[in-house]
């Protein structure tokens, strides 16, 4: 598998900076976040459930940009050859 990095949270530090890959093997965008607390968790399980091999997570909406760029290179597969 290799991750393309397209960006990590502009106003954080580097100890704490939620970043957007895309997999160069199938296209998957890859993201790192905050973990959602107790309350947005609730929430998104009003919804539906939450299975143990996911994770409930907050990306910064400053992070638009990278995120979509990296959706449009996900979709773009020419890139990734």
């Amino acid at each position: 598998m290799s991750l393309l990095f397209f960006g990590k949270d502009p106003d954080t530090d580097d100890d704490h900076c939620p970043s957007v890959w895309v997999d160069a093997g199938n296209r998957d965008l890859v993201l790192q976040g905050w973990k959602a607390n107790e309350e947005t968790e609730a929430m998104c399980l009003e919804a539906g459930s939450i299975p143990d091999t996911e994770a409930v997570i907050r990306i910064p909406a400053r992070m638009v940009p990278q995120i979509r760029k990296a959706c449009d290179a996900a979709e773009r597969a020419t890139e990734f050859r």
